[in-house]
């Protein structure tokens, strides 16, 4: 299994256009400089009234489909 981890900060404006369905992917830049894009939908269950801010790893297989997500 890969992984991945990024650092978020996403405003509650921004997590209702996500949750809304207006944007669908999360764009942002790994801590090692990849750009990663992911559905904003694997991010729900870390919402709260402040918006999604934290340090995260994203699991996904070899072929890059996603596993599971964990707050660091």
């Amino acid at each position: 299994m890969q992984s991945i981890v990024v650092d978020l900060a996403i405003s509650p404006e921004e997590w209702i256009k996500l949750y809304q369905g207006v944007a669908h992917d999360v764009r942002t830049v790994a801590r090692d400089g990849r750009s990663v894009r992911f559905p904003a939908r694997i991010l729900s269950r870390f919402a709260l009234r402040d918006g999604v801010h934290g340090t995260f790893r994203i699991n996904f297989d070899s072929e890059g489909r996603f596993k599971d997500i964990v707050r660091l």
